[in-house]
């Protein structure tokens, strides 16, 4: 991890936490571009917005693609409080992302190396490089608090 990825983060998690105050699951992304600078955010929005795809992931690519303007992120890295999904892995590797750093892992559904290993699957045409449990205790509190809420 580098101090790039570590600001990233800290945003990531700014983002989940105000996915978890409107009543999505706290989940948030960035993604940055080579240089380390952040070119899209999301969190997620499946509650607020009725869409089954509305993750963090795939709300912060197309943030990204739409701002650069292109599909193909190359290059890039995907910073997330949660371990993919075996949804936003394939978004992953659909738009050629390099590199996933992500917080905590998700043993009921995670698809960088905990349940799957979608990322890494060398019968696909694309991988990407996969960094898993940075600020993994903040990423999981924030998700324990949501759901004990809730209960």
């Amino acid at each position: 991890m580098n101090a790039a990825d570590g600001r990233a983060m800290g945003r990531a998690l700014e983002l989940a936490a105000e996915a978890g105050a409107e009543g999505d699951v706290p989940v948030g992304a960035v993604v940055l571009d080579p240089t380390g600078r952040i070119v899209g955010e999301g969190r997620n929005l499946r509650e607020q917005s009725h869409d089954p795809t509305g993750h963090a992931e795939i709300v912060a690519l197309r943030a990204a693609a739409a701002s650069l303007g292109s599909w193909n992120l190359e290059g890039h890295t995907l910073v997330v409080t949660l371990e993919p999904c075996v949804m936003c892995a394939g978004a992953v590797l659909q738009s050629r992302i390099g590199r996933v750093v992500f917080g905590g892992w998700d043993d009921k559904a995670g698809a960088a190396g905990s349940m799957y290993d979608v990322l890494r699957d060398r019968r696909l045409p694309y991988r990407a490089e996969v960094v898993g449990g940075v600020q993994a205790d903040a990423a999981a509190t924030l998700l324990r608090d949501f759901f004990e809420s809730r209960r």
